[in-house]
């Protein structure tokens, strides 16, 4: 029987475990804890300056600042704290890794440990907080090594360091005038919208799908000047709009929070672009790999979009390290295949030779 439009999280988990007999439900109540923080994230952002957790975090009256070298603010730590909490006492994970934490996060002793790994971001786009901009928590659960598993050591970065077509689950939380739930489980992608009176998330938004095309994108602009060629052609089409070589007009977004983007994307097409770029050439790209980039690269493929470096796909990239970053293009598949090829056409070069420049009375 297909599942009501409104059936709730628990029901439609439950459905979904059907497809798989042997299954003993750990992985369900691994996704219901990982939700049920996302419920306790949803109420702290909902307080705002009420809850006293806007700005940023001090640590003993002094700024704190994470492993990726930027400030954490109050809903950071918090966040992160909750999402510790609420999944370090099921018995389902064997670890947990955080955008937050320099190193793994070992379940406690003598709490049981699980065949699973949790990946999160647990307030993605915190920036915006001050401002009353929709955020985010973005999460990726793996399968443990089966050496982790059959021995119950400790885990390690390494047992983390698989590629995104490993995930099982990823999902994303998006705290805005409503609190949604976007999940995959590898059978395409369904938002659940959060029930403020009953505390449950119900299925709102079944089979979500990326329209293959679009005339929206989304890219910081004030990077232009860093941009590699293939990214400042494809931005410089867009903007020539319905006389340009598109043939048609574009629109421009750009909030700074990457959950609110993916989801902007989900409803009604679109791409976005965080490309690699000149900036800082010690750093390949901006967004985390496997916080960000794999998790919201899992939902876009499974919704029919696809997901990509600009060079190759992004679930396909081997992890090096925990908090890998690397450029992100994901959306409307046909866009992101068109930025695809244009990194591998080659470079067109104008002239730049006097005999071929354009001539006057005077030369300026």
């Amino acid at each position: 029987m297909p599942l009501s439009k409104r059936a709730t999280l628990t029901q439609f988990l439950i459905e979904e475990r059907r497809r798989f007999p042997d299954a003993r439900g750990d992985f369900n109540a691994l996704i219901l804890d990982v939700a049920m923080a996302c419920k306790a994230i949803a109420r702290a952002v909902s307080f705002g300056a009420l809850g006293g957790m806007l700005g940023e975090h001090d640590e003993a009256f002094g700024s704190a600042v994470h492993v990726q070298g930027e400030m954490q603010k109050k809903l950071d730590v918090h966040s992160n704290e909750v999402f510790i909490r609420l999944n370090e006492l099921g018995g389902y994970l064997a670890g947990m890794a955080s955008e937050e934490l320099a190193l793994p996060y070992q379940i406690p002793t003598p709490n049981p440990r699980g065949k699973y790994l949790l990946v999160f971001d647990p307030l993605d786009g915190s920036g915006n907080i001050d401002v009353n901009v929709s955020v985010g928590s973005i999460f990726s659960i793996l399968r443990a090594p089966q050496a982790v598993v059959a021995s119950g050591r400790d885990v390690t970065e390494a047992d983390f360091l698989q590629p995104g077509t490993q995930q099982v689950a990823a999902g994303y939380a998006l705290y805005g005038p409503t609190t949604m739930l976007v999940l995959t489980v590898g059978n395409g992608v369904n938002g659940f919208t959060l029930d403020p009176n009953l505390g449950e998330f119900m299925l709102t938004h079944p089979k979500m799908q990326i329209p293959a095309d679009t005339q929206e994108f989304a890219i910081n602009a004030s990077n232009s000047r860093f941009w590699e060629p293939p990214i400042k052609r494809y931005v410089d089409e867009c903007l020539a709009g319905r006389t340009g070589p598109r043939g048609k007009d574009f629109n421009m977004r750009w909030i700074a929070s990457m959950v609110a983007e993916a989801h902007r994307i989900l409803m009604r097409g679109g791409v976005f672009m965080y490309p690699r770029d000149t900036k800082d050439p010690a750093k390949p790209g901006r967004l985390r790999l496997l916080y960000e980039a794999n998790p919201v690269g899992f939902i876009m493929e499974q919704a029919g979009g696809r997901a990509s470096t600009g060079r190759q796909a992004m679930l396909a990239v081997q992890p090096t390290s925990l908090h890998q970053r690397i450029g992100l293009v994901f959306g409307s598949k046909n866009e992101v295949e068109r930025i695809e090829r244009y990194h591998t056409e080659p470079v067109k070069r104008e002239f730049d030779n006097p005999l071929f420049a354009e001539r006057g009375l005077f030369r300026v």
